[in-house]
């Protein structure tokens, strides 16, 4: 590509459901990016699962601008798709968010508003790039494979992954954010489980009955509200099963942004750490993927992608 192509965007748009809704959001991104001056070039997500061809599509064709129009989920998928290319190719590549999905808290924690676009082409079109870290779980899978998935948010494991996919489909079906928040923290106090699990935490094993663990690059839906994406270390919050008071009690921490105060909150900050539990779901940036097998690994991996910022 000639110097003017390298400024092109490839633009990919992850819909939400409804014709009507997704038809005027484009409308009113076009109208910002054509305000802007930003010369640029769309695709279309049909699913889930397109995501990842089309960003390897965009990648392959020379895109260095790379901005995805989706949520926690999209944003995942596109930086495993990055992290698939060579060094070479990652560094001339430049990874920004319209957030756009069902949950949106790596963009929220940069301060992109999915309910301002205007400002979030604003800050994209000022082009102001960081390298940030991602995280990375190795595994294996059912199949007996070996396996790795990269997160820009978080890792959750046990109860909260369980919610974290109750809360996305209570999104789907009831169209609210918030709704589908308190609908899910109902569903925590009934759905309250604990799993065996054995952690091996920088120099401390801990080997008993937790309710969750949440593996934070950055907020974590708010359960490692002091991580930040490039700071070299993943924080990591280790819940025991806490009494019913204790548990209604740090719901309301969790949404008044005092998660780590609670009693049954153990805090770590980590360079890489293992964990094994043979039955709890395991879900990373908000998607769920396959019991992973035995043991597997977290790491950090520091300053890997490009990320457009704001000013």
């Amino acid at each position: 590509m000639n110097d003017k192509q390298d400024s092109r965007w490839g633009i990919l748009f992850c819909p939400k459901k409804g014709f009507h809704r997704k038809r005027r959001h484009w409308e009113r991104l076009q109208h910002e990016l054509d305000q802007h001056g930003i010369c640029y070039d769309m695709v279309q997500s049909e699913s889930t699962e397109s995501v990842e061809r089309l960003v390897t599509m965009l990648i392959r064709n020379g895109y260095k601008t790379i901005v995805i129009v989706g949520g926690d989920s999209a944003l995942n998928d596109a930086v495993n798709c990055l992290m698939r290319e060579e060094k070479q190719v990652r560094d001339e590549v430049a990874l920004g968010v319209i957030p756009n999905g069902v949950m949106n808290d790596f963009a929220r924690f940069w301060g992109f508003s999915e309910d301002d676009d205007a400002k979030t082409i604003s800050w994209l079109a000022s082009h102001r790039v960081r390298k940030i870290d991602l995280g990375c779980l190795n595994y294996v899978d059912k199949q007996g494979a070996a396996a790795s998935r990269y997160f820009l948010n978080c890792v959750n494991i046990g109860l909260t992954a369980d919610i974290m996919n109750l809360r996305r489909q209570a999104r789907h079906l009831l169209g609210s954010r918030h709704l589908a928040f308190l609908s899910s923290l109902v569903l925590m106090v009934f759905r309250r489980h604990d799993y065996k699990m054995r952690l091996q935490l920088n120099y401390e094993t801990v080997e008993r009955r937790v309710m969750t663990v949440c593996i934070g690059n950055a907020r974590g839906y708010g359960q490692t509200p002091s991580a930040v994406p490039y700071s070299g270390l993943l924080d990591v919050s280790v819940v025991y099963n806490p009494k019913v008071k204790q548990l209604v009690e740090g719901l309301w921490l969790l949404v008044t942004g005092r998660f780590l105060n609670h009693r049954s909150v153990h805090p770590y900050r980590i360079r890489e750490m293992k964990c094994e539990s043979a039955k709890a779901l395991v879900g990373i940036d908000g998607r769920l993927i396959d019991h992973p097998v035995g043991e597997y690994h977290i790491k950090i991996e520091p300053e890997v992608v490009n990320f457009l910022i704001p000013d």
